[in-house]
């Protein structure tokens, strides 16, 4: 039975719901650009940084220095680097979506890898200065709640020493 609304298959045994945008619309590349970009920059900002990867990651940061192979090195230090990371996740979605930018052929796909891997690091910019807006907000209260104890401390010092 063939259903008019699902495309025929795109490779043995695949059937996709979602084909990539076509290079004649230029607003749905758009989109799935910005969109595809928000787990190429997650998966590179969970790996590179947070906690549930410490220890694959300490021992890629640890290989990356004492590798004595150039190339090994550099496959270890891949892992460290959120920027050179996204690279290769880019690469897995450009694979996962088949999604091209501006040409229908392999051009497209290179495209696409520069521009989703650009998109992703300025998503990662965007959140790492959001971080550090957060932090100082954290400490600008810290600061106030501390002077505001000192003043309380103060006012109370001061009724005592009154009576």
């Amino acid at each position: 039975m063939n259903d008019p609304h699902v495309p025929p298959s795109t490779s043995a045994g695949y059937n996709s719901v979602m084909l990539s945008p076509s290079p004649q619309n230029m607003s749905q590349q758009i989109f799935w650009l910005f969109i595809l970009a928000i787990p190429i920059a997650t998966i590179a900002r969970t790996v590179v940084f947070e906690e549930v990867f410490r220890e694959p990651r300490e021992y890629c940061e640890k290989m990356s220095e004492v590798c004595r192979s150039f190339w090994a090195r550099k496959f270890f230090y891949l892992f460290t680097c959120e920027y050179c990371f996204s690279h290769w996740i880019t690469l897995f979605f450009l694979w996962l979506t088949r999604f091209k930018l501006l040409l229908a052929d392999w051009r497209g796909y290179i495209i696409a890898w520069f521009a989703l891997v650009f998109v992703a690091n300025i998503y990662l910019n965007l959140y790492a200065r959001l971080r550090v807006d957060i932090t100082i907000g954290k400490k600008d209260i810290e600061v106030k709640e501390k002077h505001i104890e000192q003043m309380e401390t103060e006012i109370q010092d001061a009724k005592a020493n009154s009576r």
